[in-house]
């Protein structure tokens, strides 16, 4: 962002948010980095987060989501008024669960996960004593978005012998849509989560809600890259967490889950060396310091881990398991040698 651009930004929410809060702004941070949306606007005796996205649709659909859960669950922030294009929500913390998560030893790091994928669990319990239902949209709607996911198998193709002819295309996308049904927040990254001092969690970024099957979500938190819990572990936490309340058998629930999470860990997958190309491997502090693409080989060996565990998991994916661990074995060959995929 230009300098001049940031600081006309700057000024117009310290001008927003000391005519909506009645008092001056004694400093701003950026927690995820003077590139993004947000910024965390200090007064005297509070701390708050202001919102000033690109398109402003998007920041007053955060804001009624927001509103509409807050009346039934504490797991997200509470939306402190909207200005303009500016939403100003409560300050949930500054322990991000993707730093906060690999502080803890194992035991403690599956409590947490447990924790995150409770929240999730009861915010869309929440959703459902809403009109979010009626009012906001279906996301994966159209035949062109589930096959442009299921046709994204040929990534895979470089690390391996190609996909085998016993993985069915037209059954993947067949398994993949689904109306929208129940609320989803989307982007359930660990970098969109959040304690405070006390040590309650709250999920946060809410701009992409919509309606679609509901795994969806925790599809965003197991495929994420940095995250660092084993996904059979997470398989558990799952089972232990499921909320019979959210209109699926668990069988089934977990079957979509899986391949859902199967061309999910694909995306991820694409990303990274999409980027890894383009700007070289990071440093895995970086990447959780500013919730960044995984751009290291450890955070490509995990999702293609996360996506063979998966893949094996139904019928419609199990043909890819192979294929997810032949990617998995190069990434591990070139963090031991060392190797760049930046483009010269």
């Amino acid at each position: 962002m230009a300098d001049g651009k940031k600081s006309d930004r700057l000024t117009r929410i310290v001008e927003a948010a000391e005519s909506h809060f009645g008092r001056p702004v004694q400093k701003v941070t950026a927690p995820g980095g003077e590139g993004r949306s947000s910024f965390r606007l200090h007064f005297n005796d509070m701390d708050v987060i202001a919102t000033l996205r690109p398109n402003f649709r998007r920041t007053h659909l955060e804001a009624f989501v927001l509103e509409q859960l807050r009346a039934h669950t504490d797991d997200v922030p509470e939306c402190l008024g909207v200005v303009g294009e500016i939403m100003f929500q409560s300050d949930v913390g500054r322990r991000r669960l993707n730093q906060e998560i690999v502080r803890h030893k194992e035991k403690s790091r599956l409590d947490l996960a447990a924790e995150a994928v409770a929240a999730i669990f009861r915010i869309q319990s929440a959703a459902r004593r809403t009109d979010l239902g009626r009012m906001l949209p279906h996301l994966g709607a159209n035949d062109g978005w589930v096959t442009s996911l299921v046709e994204a198998v040929d990534a895979l193709q470089p690390y391996s012998m190609g996909i085998s002819p016993q993985f069915d295309r037209t059954a993947a996308a067949e398994r993949l849509a689904y109306p929208g049904r129940q609320f989803v927040k989307w982007d359930c990254r660990s970098g969109n989560a959040a304690l405070d001092r006390t040590g309650k969690l709250r999920w946060f970024d809410f701009e992409y809600s919509g309606l679609r099957h509901g795994a969806e979500d925790f599809a965003w938190l197991i495929g994420d890259e940095a995250w660092p819990i084993r996904p059979d572990q997470m398989a558990d936490v799952m089972i232990d967490a499921f909320d019979p309340g959210c209109g699926h058998e668990i069988g089934d629930y977990l079957d979509y889950l899986s391949v859902y999470l199967t061309f999910h860990a694909i995306q991820r997958l694409k990303l990274i060396t999409k980027e890894a190309k383009k700007r070289g491997w990071l440093s895995k502090e970086r990447v959780r310091k500013y919730d960044d693409a995984g751009v290291h080989p450890e955070f490509a060996m995990q999702i293609c881990g996360v996506g063979a565990y998966y893949a094996a998991q139904s019928p419609v994916t199990a043909a890819l398991a192979r294929n997810f661990e032949a990617a998995q074995d190069y990434f591990r060959a070139t963090l031991k040698d060392g190797r760049s995929l930046k483009s010269a």
